[in-house]
């Protein structure tokens, strides 16, 4: 039930909305006769859609202490028990807008069982004694399988979802996007790397900064990323597997915008743009990190918001977030595309991120 921050949310709350998703979108317009569970769900477990109606405030969900989990769980099955009758009412019906909402519903969840994972990490890390959320080895210490360059070459390339199966709405509307000629790592940062970059005082360097970056480094006092710990010389970092020695050759994690796009300006070079990431993923080995680019999260070329409480589920968050790419080691299968965007704010590090370079 904790929440650590406003910016996570409690496990028990990721449950419950997930669960309410289905309730909300499917079943009450859906379901001939269907009651809902609870008349105060729809206040207590509503993210932002503010077409659903009022909400709790989102830094308020750890005081949500009824219903307790059993509860929620019990609102959960009585939500699939409905839902597996609808599913076979659609099977019949074959109608296309609950299916297509049904299919969202299953990726939307997708997204909080890694957004769960993140937010128990991080509130995991608030108590001193850094307990284990899993046995080791910690699966944050994988490490790269190349260490060249990938050349892009100067050209038109196709930017965007053009296939048959599921995608979001930022991704629709394939483009023609023309890049430089570039190289662009096939390694992602390692631990050693970043703290070569830490230890020649790269967080009392100003030059390497933007200045909204260095502004909320001065602020909070910074001087590693999150969840590193010095301790009598030695650097830890916590991982899901508790307080462990930096491992210098694994990929480096949790880092923010502003400490990737510190750190190349430190190594000379610059992170790559959504689009460069995009034509150059095939040569790329991806899928531990999101990997942050210095790309604005803007919508493509006609994009448009859908219809209904669903069209708040991506494009009115397009404004002061920036574009990830890839996935992580949290992220559902299905969610590994190279034309998935993520998008977080740029001072965000709780997820699973990295840094990807790219030569100036």
């Amino acid at each position: 039930m904790p929440q650590a921050s406003a910016f996570v949310s409690p496990a028990k709350w990721h449950l419950a909305h997930s669960t309410w998703f289905f309730e909300e979108f499917l079943l009450k317009p859906f379901a001939p006769g269907y009651l809902p569970y609870h008349p105060d769900f729809n206040f207590l477990f509503n993210s932002y859609y503010n077409s659903v109606g009022m909400r709790t405030q989102r830094h308020n969900r750890g005081l949500i202490t009824r219903p307790d989990v059993q509860e929620v769980l019990a609102y959960r099955q009585y939500i699939d028990e409905h839902m597996v009758r609808l599913m076979i009412s659609l099977s019949q019906s074959g109608l296309p807008e609950p299916l297509a909402l049904l299919e969202l519903g299953l990726h939307h969840e997708q997204q909080h069982q890694e957004l769960l994972l993140t937010d128990i990490k991080y509130l995991l890390h608030q108590n001193p004694t850094f307990p284990a959320y899993l046995k080791e080895p910690a699966p944050e210490f994988s490490r790269n399988s190349a260490t060249d360059f990938a050349v892009l070459d100067q050209g038109m390339y196709t930017i965007g979802y053009g296939g048959s199966g599921f995608h979001f709405d930022n991704e629709k509307n394939q483009h023609q996007v023309f890049c430089e000629r570039t190289e662009i790592s096939r390694a992602l940062v390692s631990n050693g790397e970043y703290l070569e970059f830490i230890e020649a005082g790269g967080y009392r360097n100003f030059r390497h900064w933007l200045d909204e970056g260095w502004q909320q480094l001065q602020a909070a006092g910074l001087e590693a990323p999150l969840y590193w710990h010095q301790r009598d010389g030695q650097w830890f970092c916590y991982t899901l597997a508790g307080l462990q020695p930096i491992d210098p050759e694994a990929i480096l994690c949790h880092i923010n915008f502003y400490e990737a796009a510190a750190f190349a300006s430190w190594r000379g070079m610059r992170l790559p743009t959504e689009f460069e990431w995009e034509a150059a993923q095939e040569q790329l080995a991806w899928g531990a990190r999101w990997e942050w680019t210095h790309s604005a999260y803007l919508p493509y070329p006609g994009f448009e918001t859908a219809a209904g409480a669903v069209g708040e589920y991506n494009g009115k968050f397009m404004m002061n977030q920036m574009v990830l790419r890839g996935a992580s080691l949290a992220t559902a299968a299905e969610h590994s595309r190279p034309t998935y965007r993520n998008f977080f704010p740029p001072d965000a590090s709780w997820q699973f991120s990295g840094v990807r370079l790219v030569k100036r």
